[in-house]
């Protein structure tokens, strides 16, 4: 809406009266029903949930079948690489690529004996349904598919593209010269993951809208349509590949370290950055050499113990620490192997680490 004085800007509609999608449903052309006011440069911007509903990309509980069970089942289909645990929650890296808790699966908004996943192809739905769009309208529309990620180092929510079509995904600023005259170097603005935020304050969470339509925003539409595929991180540009409080190491690979320091240095840099991070759980590190190992030939060692008597909670604690080191070794691109040495309540005490290099 404007008014006098007020400048033109960008607005954010809900599209009301929708009804609850099925496999198989027409999704465009319930869209095109609740909303024939669509217009040239509108972006439609639909929750993946209805795009999952209408593509059938859903799993069955079958009865009998306890849910969250189920949910556990779908979330180990889904997953390519486990980035973070803590008890039942997991935070993984889809065969989207994208990295979400769950695998991305969903629970809510769908009866009980089903389970949503993400679509199969969220770029691919955002083509088809803009294609279709035109085909009932006349409009030349993008889409956004959002899905709802948590983000790392904040509470709460907020809903992100998964799926785009018709703009680009990313605006890039990088080279740009500012009013103070700063050249930007790595400005990239992910404006894909703006419209789909933009979206969920009209459709909500609880109110049964999964359409929104954000109106004023000029765009060009890129060629090629690489969708979001721009927005995912992995790989050399993936600063926390592990998703563990635990590691902040150098990431060097095997062969270096190797040539460079050799394992005592990798397991000392190893345990040195556990310590340092595990400030909580009290242990005693030292490195260095001894006269002579249990097999009386001498040796260099690292030395990680108790500083309290031997109790489960202080076990636990050492327990922590050797695991974080293990973390760090992986990262680092060794292959471990832990061998566990004497035990007091179950918990392992002492023991011997080998490692060699990580051929994956």
């Amino acid at each position: 809406m404007t008014g006098p004085g007020l400048p033109p800007g960008i607005s954010v509609h809900p599209v009301p009266g929708l009804p609850e999608f099925a496999p198989g449903d027409d999704l465009a052309a319930a869209i095109a029903r609740a909303a024939p006011w669509l217009a040239d440069d509108d972006v439609v911007v639909v929750t993946s949930k209805a795009v999952s509903k209408v593509e059938g990309n859903l799993v069955r509980v079958e009865p009998g079948t306890d849910r969250e069970t189920a949910r556990q089942q779908a979330v180990d289909a889904e997953t390519v690489r486990v980035v973070a645990r803590r008890g039942p929650l997991r935070i993984v890296e889809t065969r989207h690529g994208w990295v979400v808790a769950a695998a991305g699966i969903d629970a809510s908004n769908v009866a009980a004996d089903a389970l949503v996943l993400l679509p199969e192809d969220a770029d691919a739905s955002a083509r088809r349904l803009r294609d279709r769009l035109h085909e009932l309208l006349g409009v030349t529309v993008a889409v956004v598919v959002s899905d709802t990620f948590g983000r790392p180092w904040r509470d709460g929510v907020t809903d992100v593209a998964i799926g785009a079509a018709g703009l680009p995904a990313l605006v890039d600023h990088r080279g740009a010269v500012d009013q103070h005259g700063n050249r930007l170097e790595t400005t990239q603005v992910a404006v894909v993951d703006e419209l789909a935020a933009a979206g969920d304050l009209v459709k909500g969470k609880l109110g049964g809208i999964p359409v929104a339509v954000v109106r004023g925003l000029r765009f060009r539409s890129p060629e090629p349509d690489t969708g979001t595929r721009p927005l995912v991180r992995l790989g050399p540009g993936d600063l926390f590949p592990t998703g563990t409080r635990d590691l902040v190491g150098s990431r060097r690979t095997a062969a270096t370290l190797a040539h460079r320091d050799g394992a005592l240095s990798a397991v000392t840099e190893a345990f040195r950055t556990a310590v340092a991070a595990l400030p909580e759980f009290p242990v005693v590190f030292r490195y260095g050499s001894e006269e002579g190992s249990e097999e009386g030939d001498g040796g260099d060692v690292v030395d990680v113990h108790l500083a309290d008597p031997i109790t489960p909670v202080t076990s636990l604690s050492l327990g922590a620490v050797v695991g974080a080191a293990l973390v760090q070794l992986q990262a680092d691109g060794w292959a471990t192997r832990w061998e566990p040495a004497g035990t007091f309540g179950g918990a392992s005490l002492a023991g011997r680490l080998w490692l060699g290099a990580d051929a994956g």
